[in-house]
């Protein structure tokens, strides 16, 4: 039985079930979810601008050796300015005396359009210059002869600082638009509030009206209804202003009238 059971089973073709695009679908799904992280974030990227060459391939070396990627050197602050909003790197190295522009001016210009965080490159003798970076936005400084115990520590932190300050401005910017909207909701349900109290008191005016109508000029109360709004619409008054008037002419004097007559 089990053997004839085994041979009426069909035999099904793997190609008939998934197709090669789907095969592959699974497979990139069943990778590790830390290997495709990894290869999804890729190394840092930087900018380096430095204007003596000897010394900016010695810093690209080092970066490189290190795991960054260096995706544009400058040797001058206008350059550094166009290949940062090129590239838009993850961080820049910037020497702070460079021709043309100089590095505190262009750290100053990419800082204001928040590119990317600046780690100025700087001699012990500039330190008056190093307040000036600090001042124009760079998240950082170095100082010459570059090393690695502080030049790569220092990059980690300026990266840092400018992921939190970002984090910062998104989060003030999530409550502004928060708050606007708040506002815009408050603003809505106050107009809807003031329309409904309008329309209250429009009701109440024109059922008193109407009341005044049967009363005085022998209407129905249908009648009644049927001319306040046949008048409001063809003397385009409207029913509030015609109720009140019906009102001020067939109501019940003030108690102030009344004293005085």
């Amino acid at each position: 039985m089990a053997a004839r059971k085994k041979s009426e089973e069909p035999s099904i073709n793997i190609d008939e079930v998934l197709t090669d695009e789907e095969l592959k679908a699974v497979a990139n799904e069943s990778e590790p979810a830390e290997r495709k992280a990894k290869s999804e974030d890729g190394p840092r990227t930087v900018v380096v601008a430095e204007d003596e060459a000897v010394n900016r391939m010695d810093l690209v070396a080092m970066l490189e050796d290190n795991g960054y990627e260096v995706v544009g050197q400058a040797a001058n602050g206008e350059e550094a300015v166009e290949l940062t909003r090129k590239y838009r790197p993850d961080v820049v190295c910037m020497d702070v005396k460079m021709p043309r522009m100089d590095g505190i001016t262009a750290a100053g210009i990419i800082c204001d359009e928040n590119i990317a965080p600046v780690v100025m490159l700087t001699a012990f003798s500039q330190t008056d210059l190093v307040k000036k970076a600090t001042g124009a936005g760079a998240m950082a400084y170095v100082t010459k002869p570059y090393e690695e115990s502080k030049l790569l520590p220092t990059l980690e932190v300026a990266m840092g600082r400018f992921a939190e300050i970002n984090d910062l401005l998104d989060s003030v910017e999530r409550s502004e638009r928060k708050l606007k909207e708040t506002t815009d909701q408050l603003r809505e349900t106050e107009e809807k509030l003031k329309k409904a109290e309008d329309t209250l008191e429009e009701r109440k005016l024109v059922d008193r009206a109407k009341g005044l109508l049967m009363d005085k000029a022998d209407f129905s109360e249908q009648g009644a209804f049927r001319w306040i709004q046949k008048t409001s619409m063809d003397q385009r008054i409207p029913k509030k202003r015609l109720a009140q008037a019906i009102i001020a002419k067939y109501g019940d004097p003030k108690p102030s009238d009344s004293g005085e007559r």
